[in-house]
């Protein structure tokens, strides 16, 4: 297969709003590549890199100025391998090496070509073909059941790897996924709770109630003597943080996958600020001095099984005979009162507020459902910055008031809901106007327009019927609380979830 069909693919994909369409073209595209070029394909049209980083930056990348070529060449393994070998690229020289390699592959590529490679090794290829619209692609190439691809997807944490299992083996090379301890798998995720009485009664009160503590997500895998600490995003940073390994690998068991938060916590016990714990996974940390504390809610898998299908309250049961010294505070089945004390206490105690989970659920990989309920004093949603307007008096010559969206869920693309200068400190005004021109998608006199690559949680009093947005609902009182970088934009909140808050 030649690269300009995935080029010419994602130009077709990010031409139109339909997810059908979306879908019909990208199964196409998937049909038509050789088993061996599925893999870097699939990636591709996720907008992601099969080697993961390259060690390549924008700067680098951006200075390469080479006479396009005429005709397409380039193959699809062509361009995989040259990937493959730049990722492997590392000690003396390898900054020439680096650039060597890329100049031979731009000097074979296109106009078209050298464009998609560019937005694709910055991150910056965003063509409304997110994972889920990939994943469904996938089930209609490879003709089987899309339940059965995203079960997959979910437990080998890699959608090419997925892709290929689809193409070679069918429905049942995808069931044969297993959680394997040591890889990790997509976290379950809380939806927005209106409120704490709505949560508890829609559950009839068999519920767990659970701090929603102002941390960072980690899963934990141990095998024997090995350990591994993975990100929300399945980034392994095992090295960075030897105080967890070091927990982990003293825990009463043999084999276990753990789901929880960690956070650096003051010298009265107290959490400390996201983004200082958020430091800790950074790729190069100067914090090393802040000790994370883990606290696991949830158990995956204990000494040989799998608990991923039976119910939150035999999962616990696996976490408190593995891990009781280190679970999340919660109250298992409290009244409304004892619960609404706990909100109380949770609030006085630092956290953000509590979590309303379904004792009957199993653990839903990588969804966003009811099962899991997150309430808060005040509502906030996690939204796409679309963009962001010049400001002016005080802020004169910075990026300010931001333009917001939540994410369609059957299209993938975001849905402006409203704009906000609120919350932002000389800090973030100053990081802002550094940091959208690397996302820019166009301007004009007043404004920056990104591509939807950053996350923001925002705080608001509610939401109102508006015609002034296309999602035909306005935020009401929308400020800025924090930048999500542990967040991808397919974790941003949905205009479903936005639509929910109405009175």
């Amino acid at each position: 297969m030649l690269f300009s069909d995935v080029v010419t693919a994602s130009a077709a994909v990010g031409a139109t709003r339909s997810r059908k369409a979306k879908v019909v073209e990208l199964a196409a595209l998937l049909a038509a590549a050789a088993p061996d070029e599925l893999a870097p394909v699939v990636a591709w049209a996720s907008g992601e890199l099969r080697q993961g980083r390259i060690g390549t930056g924008w700067r680098t990348l951006s200075s390469m100025e080479h006479v396009p070529n005429t005709v397409a060449t380039l193959k699809v393994s062509t361009v995989d391998d040259a990937l493959t070998e730049l990722a492997a690229v590392s000690g003396a020289g390898s900054a020439n090496r680096r650039k060597e390699l890329l100049s031979t592959l731009w000097a074979a590529a296109t106009t078209a070509e050298q464009a998609f490679l560019l937005r694709l090794l910055t991150g910056e290829l965003r063509q409304g073909a997110l994972t889920a619209i990939v994943v469904e692609a996938v089930a209609v190439a490879a003709d089987v059941p899309v339940e059965v691809v995203r079960r997959a997807y979910m437990l080998s944490g890699q959608l090419p790897v997925t892709a290929v299992a689809a193409r070679t083996g069918g429905a049942d090379a995808l069931r044969a996924f297993r959680l394997e301890v040591g890889r990790p798998i997509q976290p379950m995720l809380a939806s927005p709770g209106a409120s704490l009485e709505e949560a508890m009664a829609e559950f009839d009160g068999e519920v767990s109630v659970e701090h929603k503590l102002d941390g960072a997500r980690i899963q934990v895998h141990r095998d024997g003597p090995r350990v591994w600490v993975f990100t929300r995003t399945l980034r392994d940073i095992t090295a960075g943080v030897p105080e967890l390994v070091e927990l982990v690998a003293g825990l009463p068991c043999t084999s276990v996958v753990l789901d929880g938060e960690t956070l650096a916590l003051t010298d009265t016990g107290r959490p400390r600020p996201f983004q200082e714990t958020m430091s800790r996974f950074a790729e190069v940390s100067a914090t090393r001095e802040l000790m994370l504390h883990p606290y696991f809610f949830d158990c995956l898998h204990l000494d040989g099984h799998d608990l991923l299908d039976a119910p939150l309250r035999e999962r616990r049961t696996a976490l408190t005979k593995v891990a009781a010294e280190h679970r999340i505070p919660a109250l298992i089945r409290p009244g409304e009162e004892a619960a609404a004390e706990y909100f109380d206490g949770a609030l006085a105690a630092g956290h953000e507020g509590v979590v309303i989970k379904s004792l009957t659920a199993p653990y839903a990989a990588g969804r966003r459902g009811r099962s899991w309920q997150k309430i808060k004093p005040t509502h906030t949603l996690d939204l796409l910055v679309l963009g962001a307007e010049w400001g002016y008096g005080r802020r004169t010559g910075y990026l300010s008031n931001l333009h917001l969206g939540a994410r369609d869920p059957e299209t993938g693309e975001p849905v402006m809901v409203g704009k906000t200068f609120k919350g932002l400190t000389d800090a973030l005004l100053n990081w802002q106007t550094a940091e959208f021109p690397r996302h820019e998608r166009s301007r004009d006199q007043s404004a920056v327009y990104l591509w939807p690559e950053l996350v923001v949680e925002i705080a608001l009093d509610g939401v109102q019927v508006s015609t002034r947005y296309p999602g035909g609902v306005a935020l009401r009182f929308a400020r800025v609380v924090r930048y999500r970088s542990d967040k991808e934009p397919a974790d941003a909140d949905t205009i479903d979830a936005v639509r929910a808050l109405l009175p």
